[in-house]
């Protein structure tokens, strides 16, 4: 399933592991601190605790929302949207 990881995190060091940790799971980075990607609900719950571990909870947040397929096609791009060259075809092929 799709999976968007958002974050807003204060410590740099910090900032850096969470978006290795979503790197390592091969999502793509769409913006700075927004990650898609194809995650089944074991990956989607192990990054879910590693970034746990990981962050202040009472400064940082991370976010991990599964979005279906006919949810994603809804999705509306306005703007700069994403750089397409970071996102795999797989994922783009939903968008285009």
């Amino acid at each position: 399933m799709l999976v968007w990881v958002i974050y807003d995190i204060a410590d740099d060091p910090i900032r850096k592991k969470v978006s290795d940790k979503c790197k390592n799971y091969g999502l793509y980075r769409v913006q700075k601190s927004v990650f898609l990607g194809d995650l089944n609900t074991n990956q989607r719950d192990s990054l879910a605790i590693e970034c746990e571990d990981l962050i202040d909870p009472e400064v940082d947040s991370v976010y991990i929302f599964p979005m279906d397929d006919e949810s994603f096609r809804k999705v509306k791009l306005i703007g700069q949207a994403f750089d397409k060259e970071l996102v795999s075809d797989e994922v783009l092929t939903t968008f285009f």
